[in-house]
C-alpha cells in the first residue's frame, strides 16, 4: 500500500524492516520463549475460567452471555488496536493487556452481572491489544533472527510461530489440571473450591505479566524504538494510516479469501469452549471432568502447533498441513453430528477424550498456519493483516456464544460443518491464485 502524501511519521508499521544490523549475530529465541511462558501462564488462568462459564455461571445464561459480550469487545476495540500497540510500542502494550485478563478472573470470585459484564467489555478492550502485540512482537522477532542470521524469513516465521503456539496451548492442559485437582475434591463447582481456583489463577497471571518485562525492545514506531509517541500530530497520523492499512488489507483479494478460514478458526474454538464442554463433557463426566478434557485438548493442540510449525517452510508446506487438520476436525464433527457413541463407563470417557484430541490437533494446525500465512503474505501490512485476524476471529467466536443458549448442539454442528466446507474452498482457491502468481 502506498504511503499517504505526507511526512514519514504517516506511515508508522508496527513490524520495522529496516532495522541496523548488528555486528553480531542475536539469537532472538530467548524473546520467543519469554513471550510464550508469559502467555501460557496468563491464558493458563484465562482459558480454563472461559471454559467454566457455560457451567458454573448458569444464572439467566451468565455465562455465555459474559463471554459473547467480551467477544463483541474484542472485535470493535480490534479496529483501532494496532493504533494503541503503535503509540504505546509492543512490549507496554503487552504488559497493559494482561490486565484485562486479572480482572475478569477477579470478577469470577463474585460473579453477577454487575460484575462480570465490566469485567468483560474490558476484557475485550485488553485482549485486542495484546494479541496484536503478540502478532507484531513475534513476527518482528522472527524477521530480525532470520535477517541477524541469514535465513529464510518464511522458515523462521513458521518456526517461531510453532514454538509460541505449541507452548501457548499447554495452557489448556496446565489450566484444566489444575482445575481438575481442585474441583475434584467435594462437590463440584462449590465457593469454596471455586474461590481457591481463582485466587490461585491471580497469582498465575501477575507472574505472567511480571516475566514479560524481560524481553528485549522490539521497534515498532515511527521513532525508531518502542517508546511511547505523545504527539497529538503523531497519534491523528497513526489513527489515519491505521484505518488506510485495514481498508487496504481487506481490499486485497487475498485477504478476502483466507477470512472465512479466519472465521472457522474461532468458530471452532468457541464450539469447544461452549458447546463441547457443556453439552458432551459435562453430562458425561461432571464439572471436574471438563478439565480433564480440555487438558488433553490442549496436550494435543501443543504437539500439532509444535509439529505443524517445524514443517512449514511456504505456501505449498501450509497447504497440506491445513488440508490435514481440516480434514481431523470434520471427521470429529461428523461423528458428533450423527451423536455416535459406545458404551458407558470408561471406554465412553475414553472415547470422549480422544474426540477433545482431535480437536485439539485442529486448533494447533489453524493457529500456526494462519499466523504464519499473515506474515507471508502481508509482511508489507503486517498490522493491518493481524488485525483482520482479530477482528473476524473474535466476531465468530462471539456469534457463538449469544447464539448458544438458543440454538440446538446439532444445529451449531451443521453451523460449524458449513464454516468448515466453505472455508477450505475459499483457501484452497487463495492457494491456486498465489502459486499462479
Amino acid at each position: 500500500m502506498a504511503s499517504p502524501v505526507g511526512s514519514h511519521e504517516e506511515k508508522a508499521p508496527l513490524v520495522s524492516n529496516a532495522l541496523p544490523h548488528p555486528q553480531k549475530p542475536k539469537d532472538c529465541t530467548r524473546d520467543v520463549y519469554i513471550l510464550s511462558l508469559s502467555f501460557l501462564l496468563i491464558f493458563l488462568a484465562y482459558g480454563a475460567a472461559q471454559n467454566l462459564q457455560s457451567t458454573l455461571n448458569t444464572e439467566r445464561n451468565l455465562g455465555t452471555i459474559s463471554l459473547g459480550i467480551l467477544y463483541s469487545s474484542f472485535t470493535l476495540f480490534s479496529l483501532v488496536s494496532s493504533l494503541i500497540v503503535r503509540v504505546f510500542g509492543s512490549n507496554n502494550a503487552l504488559v497493559l493487556g494482561t490486565t484485562g485478563y486479572w480482572v475478569f478472573v477477579a470478577a469470577n470470585l463474585k460473579p453477577n452481572w454487575h460484575t462480570m459484564v465490566p469485567a468483560s467489555l474490558y476484557l475485550g478492550f485488553s485482549a485486542s491489544i495484546i494479541w496484536v502485540g503478540q502478532g507484531t512482537y513475534l513476527t518482528s522477532t522472527a524477521r530480525d533472527h532470520a535477517r541477524y542470521w541469514n535465513l529464510p524469513e518464511a522458515a523462521v516465521i513458521g518456526h517461531f510461530n510453532g514454538i509460541f503456539w505449541a507452548i501457548y496451548a499447554l495452557n489448556q492442559f496446565v489450566g484444566n489440571l489444575l482445575t481438575f485437582a481442585l474441583l475434584k475434591n467435594g462437590q463440584d463447582g462449590t465457593t469454596s473450591n471455586t474461590t481457591s481456583l481463582f485466587t490461585v489463577f491471580l497469582c498465575v497471571i501477575s507472574l505472567g505479566a511480571i516475566l514479560m518485562c524481560f524481553m528485549s525492545q522490539r521497534s515498532g514506531n515511527n521513532m525508531g524504538d518502542d517508546e511511547p509517541s505523545d504527539t497529538g500530530v503523531s497519534a491523528y497520523s497513526s489513527l489515519k494510516s491505521l484505518f488506510e492499512s485495514l481498508a487496504s488489507a481487506l481490499s486485497d483479494v487475498r485477504m478476502l479469501l483466507v477470512v472465512p478460514l479466519i472465521t472457522y478458526s474461532g468458530l471452532q474454538q468457541a464450539f469447544v469452549w461452549a458447546e463441547f464442554t457443556k453439552h458432551i463433557v459435562t453430562p458425561a463426566l461432571g464439572v471436574s471432568g471438563v478439565g480433564i478434557a480440555m487438558a488433553v485438548y490442549g496436550a494435543f493442540d501443543g504437539i500439532s502447533s509444535l509439529t505443524a510449525g517445524r514443517l512449514t517452510s511456504g505456501l505449498p508446506s501450509i497447504t497440506s498441513i491445513v488440508c490435514v487438520g481440516g480434514f481431523v476436525q470434520a471427521i470429529t464433527f461428523i461423528l458428533l453430528l450423527l451423536d455416535i457413541s459406545i458404551a458407558s463407563g470408561r471406554l465412553n470417557t475414553l472415547y470422549l477424550l480422544f474426540m477433545a484430541s482431535l480437536l485439539g490437533i485442529g486448533d494447533g494446525v489453524l493457529n500456526t498456519q494462519l499466523n504464519a500465512l499473515l506474515g507471508m503474505l502481508f509482511k508489507h501490512d503486517t498490522e493491518g493483516a493481524f488485525a483482520q485476524l482479530k477482528i473476524w476471529q473474535s466476531a465468530s467466536i462471539a456469534m457463538v456464544f449469544f447464539l448458544s443458549p438458543h440454538v440446538s448442539l446439532q444445529e451449531m454442528l451443521l453451523i460449524v460443518i458449513t464454516s468448515l466446507c466453505l472455508s477450505f474452498g475459499s483457501f484452497l482457491f487463495l492457494t491456486l491464485k498465489v502459486a499462479k502468481e
